[in-house]
């Protein structure tokens, strides 16, 4: 019986210097992979994964296409050995290597469009200064309504549902400020505020989604090849219109990981699949729902655990 597998991509946070090096010496695939990043982004977005230093790999314009560069590279270790997925879903930017390995777009495409993403979010960022927290154990109504409390201090939204008892909001530094003080006195378990260059998935990031419309609507985007759950709605896609209209959304509008994990858990995988760095979602996984299995691949090691999972061999 063939294995049903959902792939969820990591986003912003789960990257790390050095990472895909050992997958780049070890598979021809990644390798491929890796040397088309650099011929057509330019040398110094591969070589700033693997050498860092980390200051730059955390600049937004290079940590998007560097997750994004990894992610693809397992995902084409993955197809050569006939592990394909039947859902994909990846959080915040990785919405886009859920959709270059759903075949919603080639990997050109696909380089293209995420280094336009982190330069369009990099240079809002600057621009709009502002910063995000996570709230640890409160429910979502608590967090709406400190978050409108604390909006007479400026912008301040919930932007990523990332699992029961985990959300993040975003906004004008005073305001989420503001909300962090209001979480504590509603009896949140942590209020901390993130090491971040900007207000991620906050309305302050509308310019940046306005700069994104047009790249995306004239890049080359098809219909996706099997479903794609995305952030805006927490619902699958696979028409091309929608996924240029959703990219554009994503931007400044809040990720809904729950609700897509949720949905997606409904579909009844056999195993949810973490393809890139870390295993951030694996364990949001955890929270969503702990009677799913998850595995991630992001060195030689895990690559071969899950072709002995799927009763492949390594070679």
């Amino acid at each position: 019986m063939t294995m049903k597998i959902a792939f969820l991509f990591p986003g912003q946070g789960s990257q790390t210097v050095g990472m895909g090096k050992e997958l780049c010496d070890n598979y021809p695939a990644a390798k491929a992979v890796f040397d088309r990043a650099a011929e057509r982004l330019g040398a110094e977005y591969v070589d700033v994964i693997f050498q860092g230093p980390e200051e730059k790999l955390r600049q937004t314009r290079f940590t998007q296409p560097a997750l994004f560069i990894m992610s693809a590279a397992v995902t084409a270790i993955l197809k050569e050995k006939g592990i394909v997925p039947q859902w994909t879903a990846g959080h915040s930017l990785g919405e886009y290597s859920a959709l270059h390995a759903a075949g919603a777009f080639d990997l050109d495409t696909g380089l293209l469009l995420v280094k336009a993403r982190g330069e369009a979010i990099q240079e809002a960022s600057e621009k709009i200064p502002g910063t995000m927290a996570a709230l640890i154990g409160l429910e979502r109504a608590q967090v709406v309504d400190l978050c409108k409390t604390a909006s007479a201090k400026g912008v301040c939204e919930p932007v990523n549902y990332n699992c029961p008892g985990q959300i993040v909001i975003a906004g004008a530094v005073d305001a989420v400020k503001e909300a962090i003080a209001l979480a504590q006195q509603a009896g949140a378990t942590k209020s901390i505020l993130l090491n971040v260059s900007g207000p991620f998935h906050s309305s302050l990031m509308k310019p940046a989604a306005d700069k994104m419309r047009p790249v995306l609507e004239s890049a080359a985007i098809v219909d996706a090849a099997v479903p794609v759950t995305t952030n805006v709605d927490g619902q699958p896609t696979r028409s091309a219109s929608e996924i240029r209209q959703k990219l554009a959304l994503q931007i400044d509008h809040a990720v809904l990981w729950e609700d897509g994990i949720r949905q997606l858990a409904g579909q009844s995988p056999d195993l949810f699949l973490e393809a890139g760095p870390g295993r951030v979602l694996s364990g949001l996984l955890r929270r969503i729902d702990k009677t799913k299995k998850a595995a991630n691949v992001e060195d030689r090691k895990s690559v071969e655990s899950l072709l002995q999972q799927c009763g492949l061999t390594a070679q």
